[in-house]
């Protein structure tokens, strides 16, 4: 199997409808989905409908087209609403894969001062929270909401995290640490403005 990670398949099962699809199964000729919903910036959408399957679906990216399969059942809102599902999740995939955190944090640490963090990865669990850092293990975790904000949002999440490894809390030698980023006040209006919380 690839190790790229747009080749791995994604699963979803939506809610079921009373309402089924008449629509027939056919393998070989996927629907094409209008041009608006494309992936934006990533690629267009084919769905395939299958009898076998009963209620979840699949996605994966195959020569640069978003391959949907979902049960021959769905009806229009149900396909729509798969799609739109997928298309986030490799939207996101695709954004994370272009920034390079590790290199982000070296350039910030030789800069600024901080700590070298023994790991930093994206996550997608992150709701309402840009990020984590646990000190104890030298781990930072980064929403990866943000890998479609401006990079200079992305450097002050990074900055606010590293300072957790010397300042556990958020005191004024933390706040003093994280304020050599000259962009500080600025991205935490950004981030207050989508609602995303401090940690």
């Amino acid at each position: 199997m690839s190790n790229d990670p747009h080749q791995l398949p994604l699963t979803f099962a939506p809610p079921t409808s009373s309402s089924g699809y008449s629509g027939a199964e056919d393998q070989s000729q996927p629907d094409q989905l209008p041009d608006e919903m494309s992936i934006k910036g990533l690629a267009p959408v084919d769905v395939i409908r299958s009898a076998r399957r009963k209620k979840s679906s699949q996605a994966r990216l195959i020569n640069g087209r978003l391959e949907v399969r979902i049960p021959a059942w769905f009806n229009h809102q149900q396909e729509m609403d798969t799609v739109d599902f997928f298309s986030k999740k490799f939207a996101k995939r695709s954004a994370t894969t272009a920034i390079d955190l590790d290199k982000r944090v070296a350039v910030l640490i030789a800069r600024y001062g901080f700590r070298q963090p023994v790991s930093i990865r994206w996550v997608s669990n992150q709701v309402h929270r840009w990020g984590s850092c646990t000190p104890a293990h030298g781990s930072i975790r980064i929403s990866d909401r943000l890998a479609n904000y401006p990079v200079w949002v992305l450097d002050y999440v990074l900055c606010h995290e590293l300072a957790h490894l010397t300042h556990s809390n958020h005191g004024r030698e933390f706040w003093e640490l994280v304020e050599n980023y000259p962009l500080t006040e600025r991205a935490r209006g950004f981030l207050m403005a989508k609602g995303l919380s401090e940690a």
